[in-house]
């Protein structure tokens, strides 16, 4: 009598996160379709369907959701792997794109070679709910600044122009420099306007109480000029883990400061940063470095060595050294992280001079 063969086990799954429902796949150790089907987007229905399985590797897009349903997977003892779907030429431009095909990629891929995958690791749901604070700031910040310039643009073909924002009291400044008849009409966005600057003024005030009570560790980056509370906070919230990166200057390609790269054959192009990893921090870095190299900025090596850089940068020198700046500044803020060492903004040009 021969023996009936056993059926292959799960060797991987993959999951393409939707928004109310989600397609998954399963793949066995011979590479064939074990399973598949929809779901909801719910902690219930993915405990019901992965929680009586043993322990498998599990794929799935890095997304909105993709927090919370890779913790829930993890905790019950699956290997989940959040992918980088940028990376994934075959997925994001495939002509044969829908969220069930989608789903058999990510489990083959996670089959055969998770490195494939470009897995990106999530930061905690704890450090997130602090990075909520900051990001409602940015938020309201980029509110103001739209209803300001909607409000400079109503009252330009008048030829009068609005004064830049003050702490306090804006729209009563701004309504002195327009005639009566444009006031009524500009008065209900100024109004708003020194309402969002009194919460923003709030949120400054939690999160330099949030960066001292709770992340102590910020106090290092802040010895930088230029990086305030809001930065120095965002850096360790976003990063989350310092000992993530080997080296240091991992962080500047980690954060899309680093330019892209397309090189074949003689041809090696300059192309622009690849603008990876987090927008908002990339932003405020950016920001950082255009104080830096301001006209307010204190002799540091960083200033020296991106000024520099601007001079002999050619046309748009002044773009990339600020780039440049970001850059190395991200560099330095995860080394004082790192080390918690005194910041000596004179160090490299010293050594020289000596």
């Amino acid at each position: 009598m021969n023996k009936r063969s056993k059926r292959p086990s799960i060797a991987a799954i993959g999951i393409d996160l939707g928004d109310k429902w989600s397609h998954y796949c399963s793949i066995d150790e011979k590479g064939a379709v074990a399973a598949d089907g929809r779901l909801k987007m719910t902690r219930q229905a993915f405990s019901d369907l992965f929680g009586e399985i043993s322990p498998t590797r599990i794929a799935i897009e890095a997304g909105s959701q993709s927090m919370w349903v890779s913790e829930h997977l993890a905790d019950m003892g699956h290997e989940v792997l959040v992918a980088n779907v940028r990376e994934l030429r075959a997925i994001t431009d495939s002509d044969r794109k829908h969220d069930r095909a989608d789903a058999e990629k990510l489990a083959r891929y996670a089959r055969v070679d998770p490195t494939i995958l470009r897995p990106v690791k999530h930061r905690s749901s704890l450090a997130h709910a602090d990075l909520i604070l900051v990001r409602s700031r940015a938020v309201l910040v980029e509110t103001r600044t739209r209803l300001t310039n909607t409000a400079r643009s109503l009252v330009k073909p008048f030829g009068y122009r609005l004064p830049p924002i003050s702490v306090s009291g804006y729209a009563r400044k701004a309504l002195a420099s327009i005639p009566e008849r444009l006031q009524s009409v500009v008065a209900p966005l100024l109004a708003l306007v020194d309402a969002l600057t009194s919460q923003i003024l709030n949120f400054d005030k939690e999160i330099d109480r949030l960066a001292e009570a709770k992340y102590p560790e910020t106090l290092s980056l802040r010895q930088v000029h230029g990086v305030g509370a809001l930065t120095a906070l965002a850096f360790v919230l976003t990063l989350e883990d310092k000992n993530r990166f080997r080296k240091s200057r991992d962080v500047g390609c980690f954060l899309g400061l680093r330019p892209k790269l397309s090189q074949s054959g003689r041809s090696n192009p300059q192309l622009g940063i690849t603008k990876a990893g987090d927008p908002y921090l990339r932003t405020l870095l950016v920001q950082c470095a255009h104080h830096i190299l301001g006209p307010f900025g204190p002799p540091t090596a960083l200033r020296i060595w991106g000024r520099k850089l601007a001079e002999h940068g050619g046309k748009n020198g002044r773009r990339r050294a600020v780039v440049a700046v970001a850059r190395k500044l991200a560099v330095l803020l995860h080394r004082l992280w790192v080390t918690q060492a005194a910041y000596e903004p004179l160090r490299g040009v010293i050594t020289e001079a000596a």
